[in-house]
């Protein structure tokens, strides 16, 4: 249509419209009806703005799929726009090009300890909680940096997935472990009672993790025997969505950042984006901090 507009002069060299629609093989009306319209508002303009909106909230929001989005704009709620289903959404997602690469499989690091003694699997893959603080999981990962590795240890609530406590360091002994415990117990208090899984790596059988375990008033589950990555899913996949949206999605190498600087990166995005901005679709399409907060409240009305 585009062609025949500029052959014709937006219609004006009326003797060559009929030649250049034969040509093409459409319809007079078909380009007339295009010259009426190419000039109207996209439908969607105002949805595409409100996406944009979203994305330059937070650096990590261009990773969202349709669903995160759909899930973002309900949560928003804007006045001046009815928001579609998540079909559409993509649909415009891709006009816009807010588009995504696969997300990368985890490594497992940790390495059990077969001499230690170990804990029941008390979770059996059930990550679903109904209440803050009852089941959590914890894991470690690893990350290069310009100075060597870089390892994070996290403990989150299966509740509403945030982060309870985090501590980094540039070894994977089981005091990283023991600290997360702790910055996760001080943080939270009631925490304590909780179940809290792990796999079978050699740091959560040592005597000190199980010390920290046992003075902090949690209880050990890990993995069953011969268990699989599957045990502790729900904590591989928070390894997964960090490093896609802080280095894989942005083609960044981890390896161009010193340990200080990974160190900033990775504590502003679980504390502070993850915990209180990102849309989680487990929670509704709330974020974990909004999720635990309605909780709360609907414990304080109901008594």
């Amino acid at each position: 249509m585009k062609f025949i507009a500029l052959k014709t002069d937006d219609g004006k060299i009326k003797g060559k419209i009929a030649f250049c629609c034969r040509a093409l093989d459409v319809t007079r009306q078909g380009y007339y009806n295009y010259l009426e319209n190419r000039n109207k508002p996209w439908k969607y303009e105002t949805l595409a703005a409100e996406m944009m909106k979203i994305v330059k909230e937070d650096e990590c929001n261009d990773t969202y799929g349709k669903v995160r989005m759909h899930e973002a704009l309900l949560l928003k709620n804007p006045e001046c726009i009815k928001i579609p289903s998540e079909s559409t959404v993509y649909r415009v997602m891709n006009d816009i090009g807010l588009t995504h690469k696969p997300r990368r499989k985890p490594n497992g690091i940790t390495k059990a300890d077969k001499e230690a003694r170990k804990s029941d699997d008390l979770l059996k893959r059930d990550f679903k909680a109904d209440e803050p603080c009852e089941k959590c999981v914890t894991d470690i990962t690893e990350i290069k940096s310009k100075e060597g590795k870089l390892y994070i240890s996290a403990i989150f609530d299966c509740y509403d997935v945030s982060a309870l406590g985090l501590a980094i360091a540039d070894n994977m002994r089981a005091e990283l472990c023991v600290q997360t415990v702790e910055n996760a117990v001080k943080s939270h208090p009631l925490l304590q009672g909780a179940i809290l899984h792990s796999d079978r790596g050699s740091q959560y059988t040592s005597e000190k993790y199980r010390l920290a375990i046992t003075e902090s008033g949690l209880v050990q589950s890990m993995n069953s025997a011969g268990g699989r990555c599957h045990d502790n899913a729900r904590c591989e996949s928070m390894w997964a969505r960090m490093k896609e949206e802080l280095f894989y999605s942005r083609n960044r190498k981890s390896e161009n950042y010193t340990i200080e600087e990974l160190k900033t990166m990775i504590w502003r995005y679980f504390m502070s984006y993850w915990n209180n901005r990102r849309i989680c679709s487990g929670n509704g399409g709330l974020p974990p901090a909004v999720k635990r907060r309605r909780y709360y409240e609907t414990q304080k009305s109901a008594a």
